[in-house]
């Protein structure tokens, strides 16, 4: 996983599951507030910087491999 990959609300989920920590549990770990963790699991922000990074390095040092599933596109309405 690059330094710089892409987190969005269901990773940052996935990873936090992944590692059995609560909000404020990852909150803490990362430095943040439990509310910025919920505002990226909800996708209203993004991690950026110095977060997208831990992230990252969390993730690494977790063996935490995101296995993102396609969605599913419902069928145009004719």
């Amino acid at each position: 996983m690059s330094k710089r990959s892409q987190w969005d609300s269901k990773r940052i989920q996935d990873l936090r599951r992944h590692l059995s920590l609560t909000q404020r549990e990852l909150a803490d770990r990362l430095g943040t507030r439990q509310q910025t963790i919920s505002e990226w699991e909800t996708g209203m922000y993004k991690p950026r910087g110095a977060s997208s990074t831990l992230l990252s390095i969390i993730a690494e040092q977790a063996e935490f491999e995101y296995k993102a599933t396609p969605s599913k596109k419902l069928p145009k309405k004719s």
